[in-house]
């Protein structure tokens, strides 16, 4: 056969002007993102491993308590009646399936100082207030912990606010403050650490820590995974870095009240991230951010978790591109927007070429076009097709190795705790998952860009100049969950509906040791 119809002849066009100089530039290009992504995890691999032998080989010597202390002697009453105060701020907002888990492993730290926790709600219709108010008075002969109102926001993310407004209300002789999402599953050695860490070096402005996503199976849950993968990178140096997750943030109490390079001031006049304005401040006044090899901690993502839920959680974190606190500031944001975009498309344009160069290689093989001039064409598009798979393999196996490392190190870490595994993780999925993530982002910038307003757990802030210049709040406004947690923001007319939420927190409860299935 040796007569082409139309739609094959439109295939084989395609296919040889993915031959042409500018899309093999593009699909090597695509291959060195590969390899690039793959070396980056590589060495966080490295530095996590480097920590879990280190654990593992202070277990062997005959320290049991390796996952709270490197020397035994720290564990010493001399030792321990002299660590500092510290003050832990969580901002909550809302109420779900893990939250109670990750409450009950932040209020039983293994800290050996005086140790304060404040849980700072909107007010007290969220849900978050009765929740944690519950749970606090079981524990109050054990823990010092409170329930802080803040009021409405006004100037800046409700976020930002209930963290000032909490850092407002720290123990007078607090040396240091501990920012934790109510999403973070802490170890009961990570304050110790964080603080030792703050003691041994001064000029630490901030520490900082990432979270390891759990998928829940669902695409969304595998797009969040694939999305944060390439940021961990940064985190994993096992000391200095530019980068900072609003997560997890120790930082000297202070700072806070001395306004020192104007942390305050810069937060609350208009400030919408938290993470991205510190460390706009960091940068500026050359201070110094550092994360500790211990600071990676178990993310349980919601088991519903929606593509919907995670479009909307992408469309928050492209949204910070568009905050910034100074010019130079303005021009870092916007340079990592054209970057993130170009290398996002760069990754995924091959994938969309190897698909045409395999269809026409299968085309010209069903259909017998063996003596036609496409044949040639099509060997070298499944030459690139090749290249290509064996750096997607490459890929694909460094995320896996690090993610691996990550949670031997979580275990070992959180040893009292339900053991994590990789067993659950879908890697056919994860594979699509970023595909898509990568097809989007660029998407979700350009409409961040553009529209300058974005809707943060039912509220609206706009900015102006890379600040919070108007903030909405409407009963339309507000989802009927949150993105990754799935946390209920409100129920009925505003406020829990007692039933339902009753016997939720009583499930929650019965079940804090069993939190889905990667604690188990």
């Amino acid at each position: 056969m040796s007569t082409l119809d139309s739609m094959d002849a439109f295939l084989f066009s395609l296919s040889r002007a993915f031959c042409s100089p500018f899309a093999v530039f593009l699909q090597i290009q695509g291959c060195v993102i590969c390899l690039l992504l793959a070396l980056g995890w590589l060495m966080a691999a490295y530095v996590r491993n480097r920590e879990v032998k280190r654990i593992k080989n202070s277990v062997k010597a005959g320290n049991s308590f390796a996952f709270l202390y490197q020397d035994m002697d720290e564990l010493e009453h001399s030792r321990q009646a002299k660590l500092p105060r510290v003050s832990v701020i969580m901002p909550l907002k809302g109420f779900g399936e893990h939250n109670l888990h990750n409450w009950r492993s932040q209020i039983t730290s293994l800290y050996g100082g005086p140790l304060e926790f404040l849980f700072v709600v909107e007010s007290t219709e969220d849900p978050a207030y009765h929740a944690v108010s519950r749970l606090l008075s079981m524990y109050q002969d054990h823990v010092e912990a409170k329930v802080v109102v803040a009021g409405l926001a006004t100037t800046c993310s409700q976020k930002i606010h209930n963290q000032l407004i909490g850092a407002e209300k720290i123990h007078k002789d607090t040396k240091y403050v501990l920012f934790l999402d109510d999403d973070v599953r802490l170890h009961p050695g990570t304050v110790g650490a964080l603080t030792a860490e703050m003691e041994k070096n001064p000029e630490i402005f901030i520490q900082t820590g990432y979270p390891l996503d759990l998928p829940s199976g669902t695409l969304g849950s595998y797009c969040i995974y694939e999305y944060h993968m390439p940021c961990s990178m940064g985190f994993a140096t096992g000391g200095r870095t530019f980068f900072l997750w609003g997560g997890c943030m120790m930082m000297h109490a202070d700072d806070f009240r001395q306004d020192r390079y104007g942390v305050v001031s810069g937060l609350r006049d208009g400030g919408y991230s938290d993470d991205m304005t510190l460390a706009s401040l960091a940068g500026a006044h050359k201070r110094l951010i550092t994360s500790p090899p211990v600071a990676v901690f178990p993310h349980p993502l919601a088991s519903d978790l929606s593509f919907g839920r995670y479009w909307n959680y992408l469309r928050k974190q492209t949204f910070v591109l568009e905050s910034y606190i100074s010019n130079v500031n303005w021009i870092m944001n916007k340079v990592l927007f054209a970057v993130h975009c170009y290398l996002s498309w760069g990754f995924v344009a091959p994938y969309v070429m190897a698909v045409i160069h395999i269809t026409s290689a299968l085309r010209i093989y069903i259909k017998g076009y063996h003596h036609l001039q496409d044949t040639t064409v099509a060997s070298g598009g499944m030459s690139l097709v090749i290249l290509l798979a064996i750096c997607t393999f490459i890929e694909l196996l460094s995320m896996w190795n690090l993610t691996r490392r990550e949670v031997t190190l979580c275990n070992l870490l959180s040893p009292e705790a339900p053991r994590l595994s990789l067993a659950p993780y879908n890697w056919g999925l994860i594979f699509i998952a970023m595909l898509v993530d990568n097809f989007l982002y660029p998407i979700s910038a350009f409409r961040s860009h553009f529209s300058q307003s974005i809707n943060w757990s039912g509220i609206r802030y706009h900015l102006r100049n890379g600040k919070v210049f108007k903030i909405e709040r409407r009963n339309d406004m507000v989802p009927a969950k949150t993105d990754l947690g799935g946390k209920h923001l409100y129920g009925k007319k505003g406020a829990p509906q007692k039933a339902s939420f009753l016997s939720s927190l009583g499930r929650n409860f019965a079940h804090w040791r069993q939190p889905k299935k990667f604690d188990v």
